[in-house]
């Protein structure tokens, strides 16, 4: 994958056809593909990515510099930017799905009828999974080695910014494939930055079974509203904290700093603060100022605006992801009153709650419907990773199939596996 794939001009809807065809012939041959088999090649793709880390630092450099050309904002280059440790997480990724179980095959539930007939439900492979994302390189590995795992083919296309990045890294994917005698086609990058591709991909009915988008509101509202191919929504990550009444200072402090500033560029950083107002004038006066120390810029409603360094939050503040280093706050009567603000102004992904009274965890735990709700934990642990799925290709926040970090347990679906002793019916 170079330059000069972008300079020739192409024929789209042909060279997604084609991607597609050799999706599906690879996705047909992997449904049935031994465990061994499927572990080997991601313990290969490892091997690669190790053996290719200055080659991919070399591409990185190279986003890096197109995204800065591009005017990217300082938290989508750090979504951009992979260095050492980066790429030791992609391997270690890669090597922690290498050693889960396969989902492939395994049994979700079988019983017996009256009439003779055993029934088993087992999972299966989606087929052909279509991941449009932003940005993020880490994606490619994540994707690849998910939808590799679970017996389905991908056709990636990354964001314009990641796309030498991505190419070393799906190169990796496919030495680990031949590795292990898989079909290399098994994992696809969109050769070219042209969007009509991403228009093209999302209406590939023939080749494709599911769309996973990764990205802003921008690239899921294009998605949605284009795509003829069944979607994953993986919508903005809107997640709030809410302090309640009866939390521990100590761990409001920590909590709060954490899920605000550990990373602001990834979809599980908070976005909005929620205090009850009891206490306002102890806890959240000594939060809110700790985010200000932090170089965080709090947008605090009326409530909270006669605090030193608190900036006056407009309405459009609120429902807002800024994936910076920024925080809409606001002062609530009571837990109901921040439910009531999180079902108007969130996303259904992940809002955390940090209490020590077991009642208030279990009215927003049942109240809510959020893919992820959390007790006393910061929002930074929204990814399939620290859920011990080894990675994700992201957080779901629809309701239907996958909700939350889709793993790849949830990149399967079923049938069922019917055995009779020549039975028939009257």
């Amino acid at each position: 994958m170079n330059d000069l794939t972008l300079e020739i001009a192409q024929d789209v809807p042909a060279l997604m056809r084609g991607l597609g065809q050799r999706a599906r012939n690879a996705a047909a041959e992997l449904a049935f593909a031994a465990p061994e088999a499927k572990r080997r090649a991601l313990e290969a793709a490892a091997e690669a990515v190790m053996a290719r880390l200055a080659d991919i630092l070399a591409a990185n450099a190279k986003d890096m510099a197109f995204g800065r050309d591009k005017g990217l904002s300082a938290a989508m280059l750090d979504r951009l930017m992979l260095d050492a440790d980066r790429l030791k997480g992609i391997v270690d990724g890669l090597r922690a799905v290498a050693a889960q179980d396969d989902p492939v095959g395994a049994v979700i539930t079988e019983w017996d009828r009256p009439n003779g007939l055993h029934i088993q439900r087992v999972r299966t492979p989606l087929g052909v999974v279509g991941v449009i994302y932003e940005s993020r390189p880490n994606v490619t590995a994540d994707a690849g080695a998910l939808c590799l795992k679970s017996g389905n083919a991908v056709i990636l296309r990354g964001g314009s910014e990641s796309f030498h990045s991505s190419g070393v890294l799906v190169d990796c994917l496919r030495a680990g494939l031949a590795a292990a005698g898989l079909p290399e086609d098994a994992v696809q990058l969109v050769p070219t930055r042209d969007r009509a591709a991403v228009r093209e991909l999302l209406t590939m009915t023939e080749f494709v079974d599911v769309i996973v988008p990764r990205g802003g509101k921008g690239l899921v509202g294009l998605v949605q509203t284009e795509a003829r191919v069944p979607v994953f929504a993986h919508l903005e990550g809107i997640c709030h904290v809410y302090i309640d009444r009866a939390c521990d200072p100590a761990m409001a402090l920590k909590v709060v700093l954490n899920a605000k500033t550990r990373r602001t560029g990834i979809c599980g950083a908070a976005e909005c603060l929620l205090i009850h107002r009891d206490v306002v004038d102890t806890i959240g006066q000594g939060v809110v100022r700790a985010l200000i120390d932090a170089g965080v810029e709090v947008r605090g409603d009326a409530a909270l605006q006669a605090l030193p360094g608190v900036v006056p939050a407009q309405d459009d503040d609120w429902g807002r992801e800024y994936l910076d280093m920024i925080i809409a706050a606001r002062v609530v009567e009571d837990i109901d009153a921040a439910i009531a603000h999180i079902r108007r102004y969130g996303s259904s992904h992940t809002e955390s709650i940090l209490t020590e009274d077991d009642a208030a965890a279990a009215r927003f735990f049942q109240r809510l419907d959020s893919a992820i709700l959390m007790r006393n934990a910061s929002t930074q642990f929204a990814d399939g990773g620290e859920f011990g799925m080894g990675g994700e290709i992201g957080i779901a926040t629809g309701k239907m199939h996958a909700r939350g970090p889709v793993g790849a347990e949830q990149l399967t679906s079923f049938k069922y596996l019917v055995t009779g002793n020549g039975t028939t019916r009257p």
